[in-house]
């Protein structure tokens, strides 16, 4: 292990599996597509406010463009977020967590740049490395795991990830210094292995599990899930959500979690929990963009957050990167038929603070 290893305080393990809403930070860029470091700043500010568990930086929201040679955005951004945390000197526990790519070296060395600026986790992407095996892609959990501690992470292929066997979940769920997983394979059946195979590790009490699953993120967190493990039935819950959804309308997400809290141990859930993951689910897919694979699922995004000023813009570093046909009208839509769901009334009270 790592000399400058840093464990989690006893608080900020507790938050974690009572569960959090830690939103995925996008990349706030101006129109010369060069970091706008005031909004990326007031981006930070904004999930703080809204009484979000954590955040996730360098991650898919953020573009992994961030780390291509002459765009070089990877230490600009951690450290920027990692800044207003610290600024905001939180009297409860919130966690920073960084997104982790690349082959081992490359893992590695990025996993000692987020220790180094003070970040609790690190999210691992499995994705871009197709022609790996599962064994060499746990041996490379090993080594980041003995750097920072571990937020797996279970990526779609249809937006770089790839498929994982049961085994794989297995093997990575007894690696020491794993401490969460999220899962966002947008797939009920992988999802499941990912959570059998957490309870039949003897670690599984020292796994939290998170959604990923933007398009069913209501039902993930109201379920309890229950397996028969060397004859005993255990139970186990999806306790929070590290979402690129909840990057925007914020501060709604942060209260659906609170209120799911409330009602996941009753008896008998409303019905009416079904309709609003429904209507959940209708306005992901205004953002995230399913219709055309996901093409503009980070547009989509940013066109919410340019729309309450948080963002000039919605560019990216990719040129090829905007909304799909239709995808302007659609966000439209769910705006005026779920006007509960959004926050720009909080945005707009509290929007000259962050910019300030």
């Amino acid at each position: 292990m790592d000399s400058s290893y840093k464990l989690m305080t006893p608080e900020l393990q507790k938050a974690l599996h009572d569960g959090l809403a830690i939103p995925a930070h996008p990349l706030a860029l101006n129109a010369d597509r060069q970091l706008d470091e005031r909004r990326q700043r007031a981006l930070t500010r904004y999930y703080i406010a809204s009484g979000a568990g954590g955040i996730a930086v360098a991650v898919h929201s953020t573009q992994f463009e961030i780390r291509d040679k002459g765009i070089d955005l990877l230490e600009p951004v951690l450290r920027m977020a990692a800044e207003e945390v610290d600024r905001a000197d939180l009297k409860h526990p919130f966690m920073k967590i960084a997104g982790i790519c690349g082959p081992t070296e490359q893992a590695v060395a990025e996993a000692k740049l987020a220790a180094g600026l003070g970040y609790d986790a690190g999210l691992l992407r499995m994705g871009g490395l197709g022609s790996w095996t599962e064994d060499q892609l746990l041996e490379r959990v090993r080594r980041v795991a003995g750097i920072i501690p571990v937020f797996g992470f279970y990526l779609q292929p249809s937006v770089g990830g790839r498929t994982l066997s049961f085994e794989f979940w297995r093997a990575f769920a007894g690696i020491e210094g794993v401490i969460a997983i999220k899962m966002a394979p947008f797939n009920r059946y992988q999802s499941l292995d990912v959570i059998r195979a957490v309870m039949e590790s003897e670690r599984r009490d020292e796994i939290a599990l998170y959604t990923g699953n933007d398009d069913n993120i209501v039902v993930d967190l109201l379920t309890k899930f229950r397996f028969k493990v060397d004859g005993q039935t255990l139970e186990k819950r999806i306790v929070g959500g590290l979402l690129g959804h909840w990057a925007v309308w914020t501060h709604q997400a942060v209260e659906l979690l609170n209120e799911i809290k409330k009602v996941r141990d009753e008896e008998h859930i409303p019905a009416e929990w079904l309709t609003y993951a429904a209507e959940i689910t209708d306005s992901n897919a205004a953002f995230f963009d399913p219709a055309h694979q996901f093409h503009g699922c980070i547009p989509g995004i940013h066109e919410v957050l340019r729309r309450q000023g948080l963002l000039e813009g919605r560019w990216c570093l990719n040129l090829q990167e905007e909304l799909s046909p239709g995808q302007m009208e659609e966000i439209d839509r769910v705006y005026e038929s779920y006007p509960h769901l959004n926050d720009d009334d909080f945005v707009k009270t509290n929007i000259h603070h962050w910019l300030g």
